[in-house]
């Protein structure tokens, strides 16, 4: 059995929506081939680096600060027992968590942009964040009622996780008719949005001060104090959804062709569509249990991936590795280079909601 690599210069077919496809490599073992961009493998690899160089840094900056080469070291287990401290006790679960949040958003971004064919299709879009907020909210400021004290015994990143897992089977339900449609899920997405909103603010004004101030940083989505646990909690949730996030990239590149094209393809629509849907939203809320609704990373991230690996629709795990990118370089700066330690989405929303302006001043320009 041989392997030969081809590499294709201007004969690669437009993919869907127009774009050329560009250089291209096909890899042949055998029977079996495989396209690829060497872009789309290039900037994974890039981020990974980014992510790993970040997130040693990230672990140096503190009251007691190390340089690389010792946090390195230290992580190889051969540090001093005061930096094996600080190290892994008292920064390696902040920095793993925000990896892993921004990994699990920069997924369900991907996800949704693509189902959609909608840069603005986004866990804060849809709806399912602002169902994680009512949920915590609720859990932190009606503890005094029933209904709270069930919520307030699960415990805040329970209870944010039971309301945008409601989200999702809201948005599911309401958007389902014999299948899903990505302008119909947009819109009910909105409409979840502006609910949850309000729900949120209703209970805002019901909490006490103290009560109020917490949920407030809460919903903001932070970083701090996060612990061993939570951290391996939302590690073994995404050794299950990563993998299935990954399996769905083949049938979301098939969805694209349009409803008809797929299921001449031999593809089950209604089976697939509910999947896409439904580990997106398992990764949202596994994200905002463990940090909170951390603002606009699943609505940038997928964007600037599509942009470095010059490709048609977001690709899964560059808009990942992106995401934990970002999360990481917001939660270092919050820490060390603005004057408060302020949470983490603070920083995100700053750059989101300009992002989220200039896509929308786009589209309308596209479409006048």
């Amino acid at each position: 059995m041989t392997a030969t690599v081809d590499t294709l210069r201007g004969t690669t077919p437009p993919e869907p929506g127009g774009r050329p496809a560009g250089r291209a490599v096909t890899v042949r073992v055998g029977r079996v081939s495989a396209r690829f961009r060497w872009r789309s493998v290039v900037v994974p690899v890039v981020a990974l680096v980014v992510v790993v160089l970040l997130a040693a840094v990230s672990l140096g900056r503190g009251d007691y600060p190390l340089g690389v080469a010792d946090v390195l070291r230290t992580l190889a287990g051969a540090g001093e027992v005061s930096q094996r401290f600080v190290v892994l006790e008292l920064r390696a679960p902040r920095t793993l968590v925000g990896v892993l949040v921004g990994l699990a958003f920069g997924l369900a971004g991907a996800l949704f942009q693509t189902f959609a064919r909608n840069p603005l299709a986004s866990p804060d879009v849809l709806g399912i964040t602002q169902g994680a907020s009512v949920g915590a909210v609720a859990a932190i400021v009606l503890s005094g009622g029933s209904a709270g004290a069930l919520l307030g015994g699960l415990g805040v990143p329970l209870a944010a996780l039971l309301g945008a897992l409601v989200a999702g089977a809201l948005l599911f339900a309401l958007a389902w008719r014999a299948g899903l449609d990505g302008f119909r899920l947009v819109l009910v997405g909105i409409a979840l949005w502006t609910s949850g909103n309000a729900l949120t603010d209703y209970l805002l004004t019901r909490a006490q001060i103290y009560d109020a101030a917490a949920a407030y940083v809460w919903i903001t989505g932070s970083l701090n104090a996060r612990t061993w646990d939570q951290a391996a909690q939302l590690g073994i949730s995404l050794l299950v959804l990563v993998p299935l996030a990954l399996a769905a990239g083949r049938v979301l590149g098939v969805l694209q062709f349009g409803d008809d094209t797929a299921r001449g393809l031999g593809v089950r629509l209604a089976s697939a569509q509910a999947a896409v849907v439904v580990v997106a939203v398992l990764l949202v809320a596994a994200a905002v249990a463990a940090a909170g609704p951390i603002a606009f990373v699943a609505l940038i991230v997928p964007q600037i991936a599509v942009r470095l690996t010059g490709g048609w629709r977001p690709p899964l795990l560059a808009s990942g590795l992106l995401g934990a990118a970002l999360v990481t370089v917001a939660d270092l700066l919050t820490r060390t280079v603005l004057p408060e330690a302020l949470p983490v989405g603070i920083l995100t929303a700053a750059i989101g909601a300009p992002y989220l302006l200039w896509l929308l001043v786009r589209g309308r320009r596209t479409t006048a």
